[in-house]
């Protein structure tokens, strides 16, 4: 199948041209950029060097139309808007990595973003990326629109807890530390103003609370409301949400793991982690650099009645690039690990 990439030259297009040009059923027809037409892809994606000759070309979308069958657009938020919809008249399914069609209602985008959608009746053709929630709905969908990081990797943990009807859903807090590459390519991301860094940015009204209030709205049939601060943290790569809810009724630790189990046992991009040894008794981001795994696991404050529920993830895989080559898997018919059979690498 012929891919297409808009939007290459940032970490999450890069990474996406990474696990395209291994991808087994995939062949990279047309990437484009801005700012960088005729250059040599590993001239700014050094890593593709040796594996592509390819150059950047000019956004055409008549030459995408002739050369795709899908495309990804990896432009920076508020900039996918015309380019998804030009696309998708076009009738070139679109996995779009910005944030510009994750929202089903379009005053949702004047609240979290600040803008107004310009094309509010596209939002309804649009499935939220996340086959461990939505595989039915991806395999049939022409668009669909991959999640934010923070939010991916929360709601992923909380999704049971909701379904289950085992948590208050009016107090629900999730804490996420995150590394630069969450803050993309730009200046913010330098060493000198990252390292040795705890910082709080957003610790209110984060954008990334809307995808996870409307996820887990849809699936407690009311409407759920999540508080969330992050915070950036001296690493490069990676995301860790410690999740704290309360708990309607007690439970015991095997009925939690039952819980989990059942809702994710078949899933291969979630691991469940929670051991007594080691010094990976929990979910740590630094054990999933490179890979689409999402783990999860928790610990109970029984004095507080309260359930920590923790998850990882790499935030430009399973938070971005790796979320997008998983759903281009599913709504094509491919072994949904084609493209992602990286185990993490460590050390990092």
């Amino acid at each position: 199948m012929k891919v297409g990439v808009v939007g290459a030259s940032g970490y999450v297009g890069g990474e996406t041209l990474r696990l395209l040009v291994n991808h087994p059923d995939v062949e990279i027809a047309m990437v484009t950029s801005r700012q960088h037409v005729g250059e040599y892809l590993h001239r700014v994606q050094p890593s593709l060097k040796g594996f592509t000759d390819l150059m950047f070309s000019e956004l055409d979308y008549d030459k995408l139309t002739d050369q795709c069958d899908l495309v990804f657009t990896a432009v920076p938020h508020g900039t996918a808007t015309e380019i998804v919809k030009a696309l998708y008249d076009r009738g070139i399914k679109v996995i779009d990595l910005s944030a510009d069609y994750r929202l089903h209602n379009q005053d949702a985008y004047d609240k979290w973003y600040g803008w107004e959608h310009p094309h509010p009746d596209y939002l309804a053709k649009s499935v939220f990326g996340v086959p461990e929630l939505h595989r039915e709905a991806i395999k049939k969908a022409q668009l669909v629109s991959c999640p934010g990081c923070m939010a991916v990797t929360s709601m992923l943990a909380l999704a049971p807890l909701i379904r289950n009807d085992i948590i208050d859903t009016e107090h629900i807090v999730v804490d996420s530390k995150i590394g630069s590459s969450g803050a993309g390519s730009g200046s913010g991301t330098a060493h000198a103003m990252r390292a040795g860094v705890i910082r709080p940015y957003k610790p209110a009204k984060h954008r990334h609370t809307g995808e996870i209030e409307q996820e887990l709205s849809e699936i407690a049939g009311h409407k759920i409301r999540v508080s969330m601060s992050p915070h950036a943290v001296d690493v490069v790569r990676g995301i860790l949400c410690t999740n704290h809810t309360f708990l309607k009724k007690d439970i015991e630790e095997k009925e939690l793991w039952k819980l989990y189990r059942q809702a994710y046992g078949e899933e291969r991009f979630i691991r469940l982690i929670r051991d007594k040894k080691g010094l990976y008794k929990f979910p740590d981001p630094k054990f999933l650099v490179g890979s689409n795994f999402c783990d999860i696991g928790f610990d109970l404050d029984e004095d507080n009645n309260r359930l920590i529920a923790l998850s990882a993830s790499d935030n430009l895989m399973k938070g971005a690039a790796g979320s997008a080559i998983q759903n281009m898997n599913v709504m094509c018919g491919f072994d949904e690990m084609d493209g992602l059979r990286n185990t993490p690498l460590t050390p990092v």
